[in-house]
């Protein structure tokens, strides 16, 4: 394996990255959305910043945690991160999390691994994200790599392998740490499952069994807990939009809506997991396990990582109690966190730009709502009552 294999969905190699960066800072998308995340910002003498940065680890320092560390401040109650022993540091990983915010899954998670010493991940990102050509050469400035997506089958199978082979060629050869997401797009409801498609993918690169290339990447899964998602709205107007149409699909906009409020939304507290590495579980597997019972496997132990290190907030046990209909988890809120809890969701319902709701719709959302801050607790309470 080649950096040249890789040329097209890459992080920018360092003898390219400064020019790449110069011409960034000409594009008006690039000034407009600078504007955007940082009101009042000196963009001509933020550019000459810039000039002097000389790679993407130094960009992830330099330019992402001071911004990543603003934004925090300005837009949640605190980003933490437990499990670090978890996290051997001579080692390289496949961090693979539950998908929350298009944006900051990743972001937050590098601005915690620079506080604790730790290196920044290179990180997956679908194309379809990729609007605009400057938006390709900024997450590629940013360490990110590639995801292609919506391709006919053969192509599929092509991108599939050259995304696991350049996963493969991160860990084993650049030594760089990636993270990934464990299903394409969001789990609108918070039940959050890993994609067996995903391990599949992971399982192509290298010369040996399927069991084996996967424990060759190094699987780590991460939970990460929000407690308000700034898009939850948007997610109950896309339920109650394809309720009205089965063949609804989303718009450029829309991505590009849920992207902004995501970044500028308040979200509360946020909380990282770190889980434990589940190679030597698949290690323990039958040598000549198939790829489709190592990919069950290694979902059914990622989904357990993932979904025992959530951190429960009282609005999820709220949730929970109202969907169930239950004062289970009474101890755990006061009647004026309920309060605040039930003007929160009809707040963000009353943002919902879809004409001519019914009561009926309406009530449709509000429980959708519910369920999806309710699911994190349910999926919890299975985890810690499951065996792995």
């Amino acid at each position: 394996m080649t950096p040249e294999e890789f040329k097209d969905i890459a992080p920018y190699e360092d003898s390219e990255f400064k020019s790449k960066l110069h011409d960034l800072t000409k594009e008006p998308g690039f000034e407009h959305a600078v504007k955007y995340v940082m009101p009042g910002v000196d963009f001509a003498n933020f550019c000459k910043q810039l000039e002097q940065v000389k790679n993407g680890e130094e960009f992830q320092r330099m330019v992402m945690y001071p911004f990543l560390r603003k934004l925090a401040d300005k837009t949640t109650t605190g980003v933490s991160i437990s499990g670090l022993q978890n996290y051997d540091n001579h080692l390289n990983y496949t961090i693979i999390t539950n998908h929350r915010d298009i944006v900051l899954d990743a972001s937050f998670l590098n601005m915690n691994l620079l506080v604790n010493g730790l290196p920044t991940t290179e990180i997956a990102i679908g194309d379809n994200l990729l609007i605009y050509d400057w938006i390709n050469d900024l997450v590629r400035i940013n360490k990110s790599f590639i995801v292609k997506r919506n391709l006919g089958v053969k192509e599929s199978l092509v991108a599939a392998k050259q995304l696991s082979a350049y996963i493969h060629y991160c860990i084993t050869t650049k030594k760089e740490t990636i993270w990934i997401a464990q299903r394409e797009g969001r789990a609108k409801d918070s039940n959050d499952r890993t994609q067996e498609s995903l391990i599949k993918m992971l399982s192509l690169a290298g010369d040996q069994s399927a069991r084996a290339n996967i424990e060759a990447v190094n699987l780590l899964p991460c939970a990460i807990s929000y407690e308000y998602d700034p898009n939850d709205y948007l997610k109950a107007r896309e339920f109650l939009l394809r309720r009205r149409d089965p063949n609804f699909k989303k718009s450029q906009r829309d991505d590009l809506l849920s992207m902004e409020t995501g970044l500028m939304g308040f979200k509360g507290r946020i909380h990282y997991t770190l889980g434990s590495c589940i190679t030597a579980k698949i290690a323990s597997l039958p040598a000549e396990a198939d790829r489709n019972t190592v990919a069950a496997e290694a979902a059914r132990l990622i989904d357990h990582e993932i979904h025992s290190g959530y951190m429960i907030y009282p609005i999820n046990y709220i949730a929970y109690d109202h969907i169930n209909k239950t004062d289970r988890f009474a101890q755990h809120y006061t009647a004026e966190q309920v309060k605040e809890v039930t003007d929160y969701i009809n707040s963000q319902l009353s943002k919902v730009d879809v004409p001519d709701i019914t009561p009926e719709e309406h009530e449709f959302m509000l429980e959708a709502v519910y369920g999806m801050y309710a699911n994190p607790l349910k999926n919890k309470l299975t985890a810690l009552n499951t065996q792995v």
